[in-house]
């Protein structure tokens, strides 16, 4: 079932979850992996701090989650997808349309 991305603006669909990685299925026949230990990484650097999301797939905010994801996990601007699922399995919380707290 289709997923809303964290601007709401299109769809996304996923497999897996944040324990043991997800295929993230984006666009037109697009698709992304996020391995458990990117995820872990991710989550391990931003826990409980509040930061933008970053969902710009050229320029995300410096110190976002969307610039670090673009050093260190894709070269692909995945935050509009990663954001959601993060909210979705209870390890961030959304803290306005552009901050997300990881809490666990």
């Amino acid at each position: 079932m289709p997923i809303a991305t964290w601007g709401g603006r299109s769809t996304f669909e996923y497999n897996g979850c944040i324990e043991t990685g997800t295929e993230i299925f984006f666009g037109t026949n697009q698709q992304a992996t996020v391995t458990e230990q990117q995820w872990q990484l991710l989550r391990s650097h931003f826990l409980g701090r509040v930061v933008e999301i970053g969902t710009s797939r050229d320029n995300p905010p410096q110190g976002s989650m969307g610039e670090w994801s673009l050093q260190n996990i894709s070269n692909q601007a995945l935050m509009s997808y990663v954001g959601v699922i993060l909210v979705r399995e209870f390890y961030a919380v959304r803290e306005s349309e552009t901050q997300i707290r990881v809490v666990r």
